[in-house]
């Protein structure tokens, strides 16, 4: 694999990992409140991740970051924190295998706001595949 093509490695372990994380969380979800399970969730993030980038030399001084620049992780790490306490609440009341897919509508949404914000230009056939994910989360939110 390339490293102009190593993002595509990195995006299907993502994948992998928010299986996972579906799996793990509906299961430790079951026994305790949503939010207290994000925020455990949240703090175990935290440690291994500081311990990561510490152990990879990769600290640097946060407040050297253009005022642009943590502005917009702030405004990410937001979006994060609310995306997890909805997708958890979502895990609490529902199946993760019906969970877990309709949250990948963020999916089509990210091709959406990336045209209007970024000025991405997905193609004919990126749309059309991004369309059949909208489509398959329609599929699965209707009642049976």
């Amino acid at each position: 694999m390339t490293t102009t093509n190593s993002w595509f490695y990195w995006a299907v372990m993502s994948a992998v990992f928010a299986a996972l994380t579906a799996i793990f969380a509906k299961i430790g979800v079951k026994d305790v409140d949503s939010d207290f399970a994000t925020l455990i969730r949240t703090v175990v993030i935290i440690v291994v991740l500081t311990g990561f980038v510490y152990a990879a030399g990769k600290w640097s001084n946060p407040f050297a970051l253009s005022r642009k620049t943590l502005v917009f992780l702030a405004l990410s790490g937001l979006a994060t924190g609310a995306s997890w306490i909805c997708y958890f609440r979502a895990l609490k009341l529902g199946e993760a295998s019906k969970v877990a897919p309709v949250d990948k509508l963020s999916l089509v949404l990210v091709a959406i706001f990336a045209f209007l914000f970024l000025h991405e230009r997905p193609s004919f056939r990126e749309w059309f595949g991004i369309l059949m994910v909208a489509a398959g989360v329609v599929v699965l939110a209707l009642k049976r």
